[in-house]
């Protein structure tokens, strides 16, 4: 769920309380600028056959250098632990989560435990035709951490259904990409102000 919060950020502005609220990607845009010492947001992707890497890359092109882009498997706990929020963007393998994201879970959930409450996520899940299993595992291992999303989960079909196809390297299209360039966007310049 979208959600509003004081930010670390020297120049976010501060919130007294919190409130639902709705940022849309277009909403950023419309918003101030706020240079930041550091990059906030951090996209960790894996990726088997190419979608996922395309659309983490589009992210990050979207928040520029307010994002780190590191692949899951050299992701380490002080990296999240570094971040104000998080991208998660990976390919749904057999119904769930692939094996590398899912391990960068497994290694750094207790690490992390207690210590990054409340932060802002979304996701990014690359699929042949589904991806709900993928996104549902990681809603649930996140809900653990008590990340906050804030944007609605993005799921990019890819088509594949056959086992030629499934292990092809993956294109995806252009409103998928300027999707993830718009949230990565949106998630910058709301970790940015604060709102996130």
């Amino acid at each position: 769920m979208p959600w509003r919060r004081a930010s670390r950020l020297p120049c976010a502005r501060k919130v007294e309380h919190r409130r639902k609220i709705v940022i849309s990607p277009g909403d950023a845009r419309r918003g101030g600028s706020c240079p930041l010492s550091h990059p906030s947001l951090l996209i960790v992707w894996h990726s088997r056959t190419g979608a996922a890497a395309a659309l983490a890359r589009a992210a990050a092109d979207g928040a520029g250098p307010a994002a780190r882009l590191i692949e899951a498997g050299a992701c380490q706990a002080d990296d999240l632990l570094a971040a104000q929020g998080f991208l998660f963007v990976a390919p749904e393998n057999l119904g769930s989560l692939s094996g590398a994201m899912k391990e960068l879970f497994d290694r750094c959930y207790y690490p992390l435990l207690g210590r990054v409450e409340g932060r802002g996520y979304a996701t990014i899940i690359a699929a042949g035709s589904d991806g709900s299993g993928a996104q549902r595992q990681l809603d649930r291992i996140v809900t653990g951490w008590r990340l906050r999303r804030i944007a609605p989960p993005q799921i990019a079909l890819v088509g594949a259904q056959t086992a030629a196809e499934i292990l092809a390297p993956k294109a995806v299209t252009s409103s998928q990409l300027q999707a993830a360039r718009e949230l990565g966007e949106a998630m910058a310049h709301g970790l940015a102000l604060g709102v996130f």
